[in-house]
């Protein structure tokens, strides 16, 4: 059985469920393994740099050609794209089904892309953005709540997601923010989303990129023990503006730095070597595992593919659960 919405329609697939771009996880045989099983995957190159060993245009034409012969899409940090425009172009040359754009400005991209003839989809965290995107040419809205990992803004996906889909209709909205199971997807649905878009679960499974150890915290980590902060950023070098902060398991390293990023930034470049050095060797109490709230539901290591099968099978269940308590 299937779950047919305006967005499976739009984007000529089986299951409302997108792959949320996270950068450096969601790789092209991730983002195939979503698409075959009915899903959408978009393959996550986040600010397109190099320097941190992924987003290059090169590794975006691999992550592709990864994904093999299914349509999948690519997703950006919008402001990325301002100072890099051609990564949008090394994408495009790819045929994506959809280009999702986050945090900034779409209009200076939005027809580029619908031109090339991509989906464009933009995820707001207010119902300005929300408004300002739809008026930019969006054809898919995500409305993402703090509960998401990653990076993120204040509102709540219980309460924002209804408003944006109110605000923007008839722009199809999907939800973002906490959704880990089929529960949540049947959830996303009744308050008037077209899809989910989902990260943090599909980061436990055996097609995503990053580390293992990665993998395991997210395993037996729960929401309580993730938090919002700037401090993971600091230790890199990115600047994020207000309101945004970014969601993840808190470790050793958050909890001697939070809140103290201009002490952090005072350690210079031999932190920040420190720290992508604990990236690359999977060292999770210096590295950063963004996640969401969702943890609490994630206990296995699924295939993408059958994780995609499961969702829409809990979710067809739960909706079947909720008419027959109506009875």
């Amino acid at each position: 059985m299937t779950l047919s919405t305006a967005v499976t329609r739009l984007l000529g697939i089986d299951h409302p469920i997108l792959l949320a771009p996270m950068g450096g996880v969601a790789g092209g045989a991730l983002a195939g393994a979503v698409s075959a099983a009915g899903g959408l995957g978009l393959i996550g190159a986040g600010y397109a740099d190099p320097a941190l060993g992924w987003g290059s245009d090169a590794w975006i034409r691999r992550e592709f050609d990864a994904a093999g012969e299914v349509p999948v899409g690519i997703g950006f940090i919008t402001w990325a794209l301002d100072r890099r425009p051609g990564a949008l172009d090394a994408a495009l040359e790819m045929g994506p089904r959809a280009v999702m754009l986050s945090f900034g400005n779409v209009a200076p991209h939005a027809a580029k892309i619908r031109d090339a003839g991509a989906v464009l989809i933009c995820q707001v965290q207010t119902l300005k953005d929300a408004s300002e995107a739809a008026a930019s040419g969006a054809q898919i809205v995500v409305a993402q709540g703090t509960e998401a990992g990653g990076h993120g803004a204040d509102r709540a996906t219980l309460p924002l997601v209804p408003a944006v889909v109110d605000a923007v209709a008839p722009v199809p909205v999907a939800a973002a923010g906490g959704i880990a199971d089929g529960r949540g997807l049947a959830a996303a649905l009744t308050l008037g989303a077209e899809a989910a878009l989902i990260g943090t679960r599909f980061w436990a499974t055996e097609e995503a990129l990053g580390h293992a150890n990665q993998k395991a915290l997210i395993e037996r980590s729960g929401g309580d023990d993730t938090l919002r902060t700037k401090v993971f950023d600091t230790a890199r070098g990115i600047v994020w503006p207000e309101p945004y902060t970014g969601r993840a398991i808190r470790n050793a390293f958050s909890d001697a730095w939070h809140g103290r990023d201009a002490a952090l930034r005072d350690q210079g470049e031999a932190m920040r070597e420190r720290f992508f050095a604990a990236q690359r060797d999977g060292d999770t109490d210096v590295a950063v595992t963004f996640a969401g709230e969702g943890l609490d539901l994630i206990a296995d290591r699924p295939g993408a593919g059958a994780l995609v099968e499961r969702i829409v099978d809990e979710a067809i269940a739960a909706l079947g659960t909720a008419a027959e308590r109506l009875r």
